[in-house]
């Protein structure tokens, strides 16, 4: 899968631009009258007049889905949309995609509230502060906007209105602390920047010369665990600026990949990072505890929110949906996420994307193939499937106080869900 964007069609080209030539290439002559044709002509004769607009033709290969699960689906997206986020206490979502834009819209209407423009390259994360008075907005290169949610005191609807500005270089992550509006971001180059918002003061943690590809808060708010692309993770003090923690290529349970994804348990000072390879390691504030390994490259993982039960699920890029005791560091169950059609015939929905808890007792995971699916973590059991999207899922949010699960895919579109009862 991606590191910072989901995987592209492949430019070809030809290696050290050597120039290639072909036999059957014969050079014009000279003397021979050549056809003179306009562009017009030129499209017609090879079939690309029409009365489609671009972006009619960038909607066209997906089409209408068979069924649609979804109660509204959001358009504005001319490419793939990669990042969401829901209000913290607003109907709002927010979506940003390939087409260097990031939309903010109704959730009930799917009204377009606010159009972000000035980015210049695909926006990859968009975010809520924690109390939503920012939104926060940003590129593959580095461009990074907050804005402002602004009250309508006649009533009228929000508008948002744009406040702060930076540009750090290219950015592999971006995330809001859960309690202050303070604003993190990690970088192609390594370095770590920490911005207060909307002052704009700034803090760099150092580079160590690779990649920084992915990082999560710890429970108390004050350190950061994060992992590289050389397969190292360390445990940063915000406050300080130093590393109280870090497993590198010397410790013999390190990760011998890039790390792809990593996650904090937000009740205990307990981390576990996932890696290429299929490696996951847990880590506490004093260095690395346990080990487990799955079926393939690590794309997501995610701790219950009962501490009490001690589960961790992964998912991987070969499909497996994984969930671990991780006061045992081992297997508890795996998920089937195969689609029986009859007794000879199996639908395979792909490689996971993405995994949310709704409750202590279910985890859903987005798929390559476009659907949403929850699973009875505590047999594997399928509960529902969602489905609606013609490609890939890229993300996923969940509001337990809307009851509705908003989801963007390489197929341009956002759809909201309404989720079907949990029980217990």
């Amino acid at each position: 899968m991606r590191e910072n964007t989901p995987p592209r069609a492949k430019e070809i080209e030809q290696a050290d631009g050597e120039l290639i030539e072909f036999e059957d290439d014969v050079p014009p002559d000279d003397e021979q009258e050549l056809e003179e044709i306009s562009m017009e002509e030129l499209e017609e004769r090879f079939g690309y007049t029409s009365d489609e607009s671009e972006d009619d033709i960038n909607d066209k290969p997906y089409g209408i889905p068979e069924r649609d699960d979804a109660v509204l689906t959001f358009t504005k997206h001319k490419r793939a949309a990669f990042g969401c986020a829901l209000h913290p206490s607003r109907p709002l979502a927010v979506t940003g995609g390939e087409d260097d834009r990031a939309y903010v819209f109704n959730v009930h209407t799917c009204e377009l509230v606010y159009d972000v423009t000035g980015h210049k390259d695909t926006v990859t994360d968009v975010l809520f502060s924690h109390d939503g008075t920012y939104l926060a907005t940003g590129d593959m290169a580095g461009d990074l906007y907050i804005h402002k949610l602004q009250e309508n005191e006649s009533g009228g609807p929000v508008t948002f209105r744009r406040v702060w500005e930076y540009q750090m270089g290219d950015m592999t992550w971006m995330l809001w602390h859960r309690a202050s509006n303070v604003l993190l971001a990690g970088s192609e180059s390594g370095e770590i920047y920490m911005w207060r918002i909307p002052a704009g003061d700034c803090k760099i943690l150092p580079a160590s010369g690779v990649r920084c590809n992915a990082a999560d808060l710890a429970a108390d708010g004050k350190k950061l665990f994060v992992g590289y692309s050389d397969g190292v993770v360390k445990l940063w003090d915000l406050k300080s600026g130093t590393v109280i923690m870090e497993v590198d290529e010397q410790n013999p349970m390190a990760h011998d990949s890039a790390v792809l994804c990593l996650t904090c348990d937000k009740e205990s000072p307990l981390y576990a990072s996932g890696s290429i390879n299929g490696k996951i390691l847990f880590c506490t504030n004093n260095g690395p505890v346990g080990a487990v390994e799955t079926d393939g490259s690590v794309e997501c993982i995610a701790f219950s929110p009962s501490n009490e039960l001690k589960l961790v699920a992964s998912g991987t890029l070969k499909g497996q949906i994984a969930i671990w005791d991780y006061g045992k560091y081992t297997l508890r169950t795996i998920c089937d996420h195969v689609d029986v059609e009859g007794e000879e015939s199996e639908r395979y929905h792909g490689g996971i994307t993405s995994l949310v808890w709704f409750n202590e007792h279910t985890l859903v995971a987005s798929t390559i193939g476009g659907v949403v699916i929850a699973f009875d973590a505590r047999s594997g059991a399928r509960k529902f499937i969602l489905e609606g999207h013609m490609a890939e899922i890229y993300a996923m949010k969940y509001s337990p106080q809307e009851n509705i699960l908003l989801t963007v895919s390489e197929d341009h579109r956002a759809k909201i869900f309404n989720v079907p009862p949990l029980g217990d």
